[in-house]
């Protein structure tokens, strides 16, 4: 029987550095498309739902006891961009929509979203607040993120692994202290609010992981 692979998913999420990650493609033999298994989702894939393109947002793999395992996701609708709870048995096929990714440079904000630039043909894209959600707490000027596009739409934004900002408001630590496993509040240039040790000032940039909102040291 010969094979003739389909090409699905060619640019699909990175975790950290946004190295690259292959998933299970789709194939087609004697005209009947073979699906991956939704044990494979992952976070940042499309997929079609009941027939509509949505992006992954999260997924969770669930073992109940003796029941059968099942995944878990949570799925934002690409047409209308509303979100939806979705269960599927861990076997269940599901079908991948093509993803495109592009790097772009984050340039400011406004009542009309938030802007960026194209480096390589420096035009300006826009793109909305519900789309970029808590990844508005990391972005600064001049920040490059990818963004993932979804039958020609912009679907997510996804931020570099650390981030470095600066601190503009926190309380002065106590002198010579160099312990930092004793934490005190810190406002950011974002205006997001995280823990630093008591010895981080004002004015000082830090790193920030983006997947967990963390301090990780000094920038």
């Amino acid at each position: 029987m010969r094979l003739r692979r389909v090409h699905v998913n060619s640019a699909l999420p990175a975790e950290a550095g946004y190295a690259s990650t292959f998933y299970p493609c789709s194939f087609v033999t004697d005209h009947v498309l073979i699906m991956p298994a939704a044990n494979d989702l992952r976070r940042g894939m499309a997929i079609k739902y009941n027939g509509n393109p949505a992006i992954v947002l999260e997924v969770h793999h669930r073992t109940p006891g003796n029941l059968r395992a099942f995944v878990q996701a949570i799925i934002r609708y690409i047409n209308t961009g509303k979100s939806a709870d979705v269960r599927f048995g861990s076997t269940d096929k599901v079908e991948l929509v093509d993803i495109e990714r592009k790097q772009l440079e984050f340039s400011y904000k406004d009542r009309n979203g938030y802007h960026f630039m194209d480096p390589e043909t420096y035009d300006t894209i826009t793109l909305a607040e519900n789309l970029i959600g808590e990844a508005s707490d990391y972005l600064v000027e001049n920040l490059s993120v990818q963004v993932l596009y979804a039958e020609g739409k912009a679907v997510e934004v996804e931020l570099p692994a650390s981030v470095s900002l600066k601190v503009v408001e926190s309380a002065e630590g106590l002198r010579g202290d160099t312990a930092s496993n004793v934490t005190k509040p810190a406002k950011l240039e974002t205006g997001k609010t995280i823990n630093v040790p008591l010895f981080i000032k004002e004015g000082e940039a830090i790193k920030i992981d983006t997947r967990t909102g963390a301090y990780m040291g000094r920038a």
